[in-house]
């Protein structure tokens, strides 16, 4: 019962000489490989037996002999009721409003109303995520308190209060008849809930600063997957681009700081959970953009989306009894409970504004204003978390904005001589 833990959290300090955390060392449980291998089996109690029946009614071919009142529920998450949209040139965005008579002021307020909300959101949403996983609650001057363990329990809270507020703006608003099988949100779902654990658990390893850069660098990674997954092309400035973001990210993770605390150190288990984080969400982006293929709003995909991460992630916090233990938690110490749902408030909210403002302004505008979004969020907790940067440091994150500022102005370049283009002579895909 005890050797799993033990080897599995040896592994990664015996590759390095890595130093867990003393509040990482209180249960072999608590670390992060063997809480993965738990958290995956857990969601597997789910997957496989949902994989048995969808193969089980697609081999009755149950959509020409079903019947009864399960039908229309089975034929929604099997089998879907309409067929792809082959004309969809994209699909990933929303159709842009173009605003006919609406006067310059007025756009220029929504504009700053969109980054305002953006800013607000995701900042706000950094700022408590770094507080949650780094911080003790509940220290007086004799006891020193106790940390929130269980990344799990945040991607529940985050997960529900989204799926409440996408299927509140599904039933409040006008939305496209819905086709996709159900279950194929589940994929992306699975991705999203991994790699938001990811990110949760690397922040005991890492600085913010590191994670933040980390999450610029995935260009990378989502055009491997781009390749992979949806056969997409790629221009050499992205190429370029791409590499000038990982020599800035490689320039900020080598360089050193004389007295960086233990805490902000960045570890082989944050480069590890970084990493998984990377990749899940590389995945996530691009089989929602082939889901995309179907008729459906970005809205719907974030209920759909929602429905199996709440499912998942409450299966498993059920089985392994965390739920109960994370809700003592949050009784215990009323300020966290705070934060957990302010955090989850944020998240939900920073998703609305991502929609409103692609379909407003177009994904160049979104981009920039993300990016500004990123470079905030590392000054914002170096002052208030005290985390030290050098000027090696300072110059690669210098460089790794450059590099994404650099992408948004060829990507709206290449879009604009695509117009000028006549059809059948559309260059390569974009990103």
């Amino acid at each position: 019962r005890f050797c799993l833990p033990l080897v599995l959290a040896s592994l990664p300090t015996m590759a390095t000489g890595e130093q867990i955390p003393a509040a990482l060392q209180d249960s072999w449980g608590d670390f992060w490989l063997f809480r993965f291998f738990v958290n995956a089996a857990g969601y597997a109690s789910i997957v496989v037996p949902g994989f048995l029946l969808i193969q089980y009614f697609k081999r009755r071919n149950y959509l020409e002999t079903g019947r009864g009142i399960c039908f229309p529920v089975i034929k929604s998450c099997v089998f879907g009721s309409e067929v792809k949209s082959i004309h969809q040139e994209d699909g990933s965005l929303p159709p842009r409003v173009e605003p006919t008579e609406s006067s310059t002021a007025r756009q220029v307020f929504k504009l700053l109303f969109c980054a305002a909300g953006l800013q607000a959101s995701y900042l706000t949403w950094g700022v408590l995520q770094e507080r949650v996983m780094t911080r003790t609650y509940g220290a007086t001057e004799t006891d020193p308190g106790e940390k929130f363990k269980d990344s799990q329990f945040l991607v529940f809270m985050n997960r529900i209060l989204a799926f409440t507020v996408a299927g509140l703006y599904c039933a409040l608003t006008k939305q496209p008849r819905h086709g996709a099988p159900m279950y194929k949100y589940s994929f992306a779902s699975l991705s999203n809930i991994l790699s938001s654990w990811c990110q949760y658990e690397a922040l005991k390893y890492i600085s913010f600063p590191t994670q933040v850069l980390a999450k610029a660098s995935k260009v990378i990674p989502v055009m491997m997957m781009g390749k992979l997954v949806s056969r997409k092309s790629y221009e050499y400035w992205e190429y370029l681009t791409a590499a000038l973001i990982s020599v800035g990210v490689s320039m900020f993770l080598l360089s050193s700081a004389p007295n960086r605390h233990v805490s902000t150190v960045t570890t082989f288990s944050g480069i590890v959970l970084l990493a998984g984080y990377i990749i899940f969400d590389s995945f996530t982006s691009n089989w929602q953009d082939a889901l995309f293929t179907y008729k459906m709003s970005p809205v719907q995909m974030m209920f759909g989306v929602n429905v199996f991460s709440c499912l998942f992630t409450v299966g498993s916090l059920l089985e392994q009894g965390a739920l109960l233990e994370s809700l003592r938690f949050m009784a215990r110490h009323s300020e966290f409970m705070a934060h957990a749902v302010l955090l989850s408030v944020c998240s939900a909210c920073g998703q609305l504004f991502i929609f409103y403002t692609i379909n407003q302004f177009g994904a160049a505008v979104f981009t920039i204003i993300m990016t500004l979004r990123q470079a905030f969020a590392i000054l914002l907790s170096c002052l208030i978390y005290g985390h030290t940067v050098t000027v090696v440091g300072g110059l690669g994150v210098a460089v790794v904005f450059v590099a994404l500022f650099l992408r948004v102005y060829a990507r709206s370049r290449m879009k604009k001589r695509s117009k000028k283009l006549p059809p059948g002579e559309t260059p390569v895909q974009k990103v």
